[in-house]
């Protein structure tokens, strides 16, 4: 298996579904648990990390028309909502 660093976003989310879903049904004793439990944590914030330098670069290329960098949210298929409307409806 890669190193952690390494995996790609849909490998590590993958991953870290199997984990979920292993510590969901199984009847594992303590220390694997929280071997399980610990690489999911890695995981997940490798996750965050990749989620972030992506909304980075996303920010770099997307440019207004004075070329100035510009934050344009991205929008909820789902709801028709930005994330930004989102997050102000749960606050």
């Amino acid at each position: 298996m890669a190193q952690a660093g390494e995996l790609k976003y849909e490998e590590a989310l993958k991953r870290l579904e199997r984990l979920v879903d292993e510590l969901d049904r199984s009847e594992l004793d303590l220390e694997s648990r929280l071997k399980k439990f610990e690489e999911g944590t890695k995981l997940a914030r490798l996750l965050l990390k990749k989620l972030d330098h992506a909304k980075k670069k996303v920010e770099i290329l997307v440019k207004d028309q004075v070329g100035e960098a510009a934050l344009i949210p991205f929008e909820d298929e789902a709801s028709g909502q930005s994330e930004e409307e989102q997050e102000d409806a749960v606050d």
